[in-house]
Order: C-alpha cells, then sequence, then structure tokens
C-alpha cells in the first residue's frame, strides 16, 4: 500500500442506506465514506450483503432508505440523464470478468467506448490498445478470452473497466478462481494503478493475503445484526479488535462451539 496518498477527501458517501432483497432486509441503515484514491475494501462473511451493498453504490438497485453520493451527487434521486453521467465517472468488474466469449479483447475493451461516446473507430482502437497495454496486455489484442488465462481475462476486465477513463473503480471477488501466484500479480497491478493514475478502488472480497496487500481500510458487514461490525486497516482489526468474531474472521480461526 502507498500510506503517502491524500486522505480524507470523500469521493463516494453511503449515508443511512437501507438495502432489502425480496422483501427481506439486508443491510440496516448504514453510513460510510471512501476516501480518494485508497483501496476500500467491503468484506464480510457469506450473505453478509457485500455484493448488495455494491450493487447498491453502482447504482444498479435503489436503496430502501438512504442516501448514496458519488463525488457530492445523489444517484438515488439524480434524474436520469444526469445519473447516466455520474455513473460514467466510475468502472465495474463483475466477479468472473463478463467478458464476451464471441470479442477479441480489443473489442471487448472497445464496448463501452461504443455505447457512451462519438469517437471515430481509430481513436477507439488506441483508447482500448492504452488500456489493455496499463494491464500487461498489450501482445493480446486480438485474443478470445477463451484463448487466454483466467488471470488475464480479469486483467482484460480491468481494462475494459478503465474504457472511459472512470476516478472510481469497482472489483467483484477480483481474485475469485485465481492460484495465488496470480492472485498476487492482480494486487500488485491493483496497486499500480492506484500509484499511477490516482485511482479510488472499491473491491468486494474475502481473500484474506489480497485483503492485506491492497487494502487501506476495510468494512466488515454481519449479516446476523445487517450493520457494518468493524471499521479500519485490516491489520489493526486482525491485532487489535475486541470483537471476537472480527478476530476470528481475520485469524481463520475456527468457531469453538
Amino acid at each position: 500500500m502507498n500510506d503517502t496518498r491524500t486522505r480524507h477527501e470523500p469521493i463516494i458517501q453511503v449515508q443511512r442506506v437501507t438495502a432489502a432483497y425480496q422483501g427481506s432486509v439486508v443491510i440496516d441503515d448504514i453510513s460510510f465514506e471512501v476516501y480518494r484514491g485508497e483501496v476500500f475494501v467491503i468484506l464480510g462473511g457469506s450473505g453478509s450483503g457485500k455484493s448488495t451493498l455494491m450493487k447498491h453504490m453502482i447504482g444498479l438497485y435503489q436503496p430502501v432508505g438512504g442516501r448514496i453520493l458519488i463525488q457530492d451527487e445523489d444517484i438515488v434521486t439524480a434524474e436520469r440523464e444526469r445519473r447516466t453521467t455520474i455513473l460514467k465517472s466510475i468502472g465495474i468488474m463483475y466477479q468472473m470478468g463478463a467478458l464476451f466469449g464471441s470479442l477479441t479483447l480489443l473489442e471487448n475493451v472497445r464496448l463501452p467506448l461504443e455505447e457512451y461516446t462519438d469517437l471515430p473507430l481509430d481513436t477507439m482502437n488506441l483508447i482500448s490498445r492504452m488500456k489493455l497495454k496499463l494491464v500487461g496486455l498489450e501482445a493480446f489484442l486480438d485474443y478470445l478470452p477463451s484463448e487466454i488465462s483466467g488471470g488475464m481475462q480479469k486483467r482484460a476486465a480491468i481494462a475494459r473497466a478503465m474504457a472511459l477513463d472512470p476516478q472510481i473503480l469497482f472489483l467483484d471477488e477480483p481474485s475469485a478462481g485465481l492460484d495465488p501466484i496470480t492472485s498476487a500479480e492482480l494486487d500488485q497491478l491493483i496497486l499500480g494503478l492506484v500509484r499511477n493514475l490516482a485511482m479510488t478502488f472499491v473491491v468486494v472480497t474475502h481473500e484474506l493475503p489480497s485483503i492485506y496487500a491492497i487494502a487501506d481500510r476495510v468494512i466488515m458487514l454481519d449479516k446476523r445484526v445487517k450493520k457494518i461490525v468493524a471499521t479500519g486497516r485490516p491489520q489493526e482489526l486482525r491485532d487489535h479488535s475486541t470483537d471476537p468474531w472480527v478476530r476470528q474472521f481475520f485469524n481463520r480461526e475456527v468457531s469453538v462451539p
């Protein structure tokens, strides 16, 4: 982690958000801020609402109550056209990459540019090549997703998420399905993008090695109370939390009946 980055300038504000799924409350009245230029990790046990929270933060779901501000603009109440503009300032990498199998890596990365810009094709291709170069895939422009490894697919998905030059990247379980070495390489890619491009990352994961490697701060959700039960640096929560369940999570301890 790079501890010299600017702190305490909120780029995302989640204010008293309550989220429900099929009529059942999953997250109850939670608030937190994500600071500009940090790697912010959302974690918790299975069913704690990690992915649900992220889907609310990227505008896929509407909260039952509360506000979600991205760069001081409320995506919950914004008019449709304005909301689309706000959401163009973020990029998203879904859990398994979600690349289109019939398209090359270059064509996959070009899709957001085709959707949201009127740039000439040559310009879109140039931008797409630049994004793939940023993630180390400049030699694989014409490959299909099935022709590259799982780790390379995740890198390509990050390149696509950066196509519109967002200030914020959301990553859903980026290390899922990767071996430890490939996962560590992806961690280093994330840290490099933060350092070189001053990007903000919001990451949903439960992979402890990655959390310790990349996270500036974490919040931990607990499905039993439907709230945030811990906030802070992961190493501090591991070593100093007074909550037995939080310590158990970070130390990978099995509870004793």
